[in-house]
């Protein structure tokens, strides 16, 4: 019975893995172009909703963070869904610069060709 409530009820019930994380995917609301994907605790969600600023929790560095602490690039969110079984979650922002810590605009920017990583030179740096 949970688990029907978890998918089709109205109560936000996100299913933590077993480090207390969800996927989060944000996207450009403007350009609907994917920008990157990160992880979520519950802190980090509980922050992105009341700050209107998009937080995460940074795997590499055990440590919650906010997207543009350092570099001013920060996503300001515009819309936040959860999908159907609640373990990852959807970030639609206006993002202030880059997403990506490379400095390129989508964490995104490279194609997989012929075995190799190319630049996908369609997308906007």
């Amino acid at each position: 019975m949970a688990e029907i409530q978890r998918e089709t009820g109205t109560a936000i019930d996100p299913k933590w893995d077993s480090a207390g994380l969800v996927t989060a995917v944000v996207t450009d609301a403007a350009t609907h172009e994917l920008l990157m994907v990160a992880h979520m605790n519950a802190e980090a969600l509980a922050l992105t909703m009341r700050s209107g600023e998009a937080h995460f929790w940074s795997r590499s560095r055990g440590r919650l963070w906010k997207k543009g602490e350092t570099s001013g690039h920060v996503l300001k969110l515009v819309d936040a869904r959860i999908d159907c079984d609640q373990d990852a979650v959807w970030l639609r922002v206006e993002p202030a610069g880059p997403a990506c810590h490379t400095g390129e605009r989508s964490c995104f920017y490279r194609r997989i060709e012929d075995g190799a990583l190319v630049r996908d030179t369609a997308l906007p740096s």
